[in-house]
C-alpha cells in the first residue's frame, strides 16, 4: 500500500472515537498495522485499551464504517491483538495533552 492511501485510511480511522476515554483510537495508539490485499481487503490490526473492553464490538463496527468510503478498500477485516499490549506510550502528544497526561 502506497504511503498516501495509507494516510488516508489513517485520517478515516481518527474518526473513530473510543467512547469510554473520548479520544481517537489513531492518537491513542490502538492501531498497530493496516495491509491491504490485492482484492481490496483491508486488515486493520489494533489493540484496546483494556482486554475484555465491553465496547470493543462498537469500535469495530466504527472502523468498518470510517473506510467504507474508501474506493480501494472492498472489505474490512479487524483483528484485535494484545501484544504488544497497549500503554499510555502509545498515545500521540495531543492524546496526551488533552488528557492531561504528562
Amino acid at each position: 500500500m502506497d504511503e498516501s492511501l495509507k494516510e488516508n485510511i489513517m485520517g478515516a480511522l481518527e474518526q473513530v472515537i473510543d467512547p469510554e476515554i473520548g479520544i481517537d483510537i489513531v492518537n491513542l495508539g490502538l492501531v498497530y498495522d493496516l495491509e491491504l490485499d490485492e482484492k481490496g481487503c483491508l486488515t486493520v490490526t489494533m489493540t484496546l485499551t483494556a482486554i475484555g473492553c465491553p465496547l470493543a464490538s462498537i469500535i469495530v463496527d466504527q472502523v468498518q464504517m470510517a473506510v467504507q468510503d474508501i474506493p480501494e478498500v472492498k472489505d474490512t477485516h479487524v483483528n484485535i491483538v494484545w501484544d504488544p499490549p497497549w500503554t499510555k506510550d502509545r498515545m500521540s502528544r495531543y492524546a496526551k495533552i488533552a488528557l492531561g497526561i504528562n
